[in-house]
């Protein structure tokens, strides 16, 4: 039973060669990838890189002063937190300050302007039925013809149905990509909005302010409905996917944000319709929708068109065929991956329970964080300086294959880190930059705890290829268990945690399995390809296994001598 265990043995130990090509691959591969992505280092946090800081205070509706509270401001910070991180923003900050005030830190990275852009968007989000749209600039007909509706954002091109069903073939409409719409006209609302339940006088003003309002302009798209109450008529502004501003007469809200359980982009292979949004109703919400969508889906267009308004702003306005009673709805259309996970992040996030006015935008500077920076680059370089020198003091020749280690982690931690920022938002912060360096030493505890027991079979009289072997396990579990322990600290650490604490637990926890991987695939197999050279095996005083210099008797042996009765039996591994 021995022989053949010493047979698989020594077939491993004689293809060390793979383990090394492995790992070798891997990094080529990475690397490669690296280039490949465009992403050639790694994203870096608010406090290396920059990036936006944005005050908003929380103000009260009239008569609704008590509203501002904890649990109404900490809902709104969890919401604009799963805001900024659904646009996939690493390492954005958002906390409250004060009673009212709520800050939010973005970085400076691909979506920081789209994350700043829904963040200060913060009013409630309504479904309001379309009564008239035109595009900006275009001759005010406070009722368009059905044809005038092609013009639209979304108008009859983006298409809300049930999820559970087909959806229906968007109309060639130009200016469609990704505006989604939806809800119903009121039971007694009509097409003309002189002749909405408002009355003459207040239906006139409304199509006054419908035939005045001009969308081009900032100023009158920041007053348009102004003082609208979710029950008002209302005029809007929207923007088409031409980059065309479009206005709209829109009726009394029937369905709010907060009737919206869940919203995502999805890409619907199935039907061929591409990129499509998703949308979840609650309980309420999806008896509203059905009763709107019903009657919507008897109207000609624009009326059968519903709009999503968010801050007086329409982002969306999708037509509806059938009344949509599933509880689901999928909106359809010419939309692209930003543009569907854009509308399905406002979908999701955008009723937040207080409305709030943004104070201040501040630019923040990466000064301070570059000069902490620098000197942690230069404590760290201090330490590693000093690992260096004791390795080369005391494992003199062995101090080679810890550098060699240290590198191959090194190469694999940034290109991992650089990889990690377009694909899961990572960015590089202090605290992670702080756990990149803890990770030396994790690294080099671990090359030092195999080396030792290398040195201890050499003093028992082994020669180095048996002892390398044989020290193996005994170090491999040592090192397998250390590791566990440093992993699981950073695995609690990032789960107990929030903001940039979390970006040192993450590198901690990275940085302690990709030591795993270093000393398994690289640092054992060229310790066991380098015990066949002369300058190691024959024990030179500058290898580190000089066996007179670790107290070992001369001479040096491949086999353990008979051991006495007393002694137990002799392991067949031990030659």
């Amino acid at each position: 039973m021995a022989a053949p265990k010493k047979g698989r043995s020594a077939s491993a130990q004689s293809k060390p060669g793979r383990s090394l090509a492995l790992i070798l691959i891997a990094i080529a591969a990475l690397t490669g990838g690296m280039f490949a992505s465009g992403h050639t280092t790694p994203r870096l946090g608010i406090d290396l890189a920059g990036g936006t800081s944005i005050t908003l205070r929380a103000v009260a509706e009239p008569g609704q002063e008590s509203a501002i509270n904890k649990t109404n401001m900490d809902t709104a910070v969890d919401i604009m937190e799963r805001r900024v991180n659904g646009l996939g923003v690493s390492e954005a900050e958002v906390q409250t300050q004060g009673d009212r005030n709520i800050i939010v830190n973005i970085p400076k990275g691909t979506n920081s302007k789209e994350a700043r852009d829904q963040v200060g968007t913060t009013a409630k989000l309504y479904f309001r039925p379309v009564i008239a749209t035109e595009v900006a600039g275009a001759a005010a007909t406070p009722t368009p013809s059905p044809s005038a509706s092609s013009s639209a954002s979304g108008s009859s091109g983006d298409e809300a149905t049930d999820k559970s069903t087909p959806s229906g073939t968007p109309s060639a409409s130009s200016t469609t990509q990704g505006r989604a719409v939806t809800d119903a006209l009121k039971a007694d609302s009509t097409p003309s909005p002189s002749a909405t339940p408002t009355g003459d006088g207040a239906g006139s003003k409304l199509e006054a302010q419908y035939a005045a309002l001009d969308c081009t302009k900032k100023s009158a798209r920041a007053k348009a409905g102004d003082g609208a109450k979710p029950t008002d008529y209302t005029v809007a502004c929207g923007q088409n996917s031409s980059g065309q501003w479009q206005k709209y007469i829109l009726g009394p809200a029937e369905v709010d944000g907060t009737d919206v359980d869940k919203a995502q982009a999805v890409l619907n292979t199935q039907t061929g319709a591409g990129w499509t949004v998703t949308m979840d109703f609650t309980n309420g919400g999806s008896k509203k929708f059905a009763a709107i969508t019903g009657k919507l889906a008897k109207n000609q267009s624009p009326q059968n068109q519903f709009a999503i308004v968010l801050d007086g702003e329409v982002v969306s306005d999708p037509f509806v065929r059938q009344a949509l009673t599933g509880g689901n709805a999928e909106i359809s259309g010419n939309f692209n991956q930003e543009s569907a996970q854009a509308l399905a992040n406002m979908l999701s996030y955008g009723a937040l329970p207080l409305t709030f006015q943004e104070d201040s935008v501040t630019t923040v500077t990466a000064a301070l964080g570059g000069e902490q920076l620098h000197a942690g680059l230069i404590a760290g370089a201090i330490g590693l300086g000093l690992v260096v020198i004791y390795l080369l003091i005391y494992y003199r020749g062995l101090s080679l294959i810890a550098l060699l280690s240290l590198l191959v982690s090194a190469a694999l931690t940034y290109t991992l880190m650089a990889l990690l920022g377009p694909a899961i938002g990572f960015a590089l912060n202090l605290p992670a930059v702080c756990g990149a360096i803890v990770a030396i030493g994790i690294t080099a505890d671990s090359f030092i705890v195999y080396f030792e027991r290398v040195r201890d079979e050499i003093r028992e009289g082994r020669s180095l290829r048996p002892a390398v072997e044989r020290a193996w396990p005994r170090a491999r579990r040592t090192i397998l268990v250390s590791d566990f322990v440093s992993f699981l600290a950073a695995a609690v650490l990032f789960i107990v945690t929030v903001g940039k604490v979390q970006g040192f637990a993450f590198t901690l926890g990275l940085t302690t399995l990709l030591d795993v991987v270093v000393v398994f695939l690289f640092t054992k197999p060229l310790l066991t390809i380098l015990a066949r050279t002369k300058f190691f095996a024959g024990g030179h005083p500058w290898s580190g296994l000089d066996p007179k210099r670790l107290g070992a008797k001369p001479p040096l042996r491949r086999t353990r001598r008979p051991a006495s009765p007393a002694a137990g039996p002799v392991d067949p591994k031990e030659a």
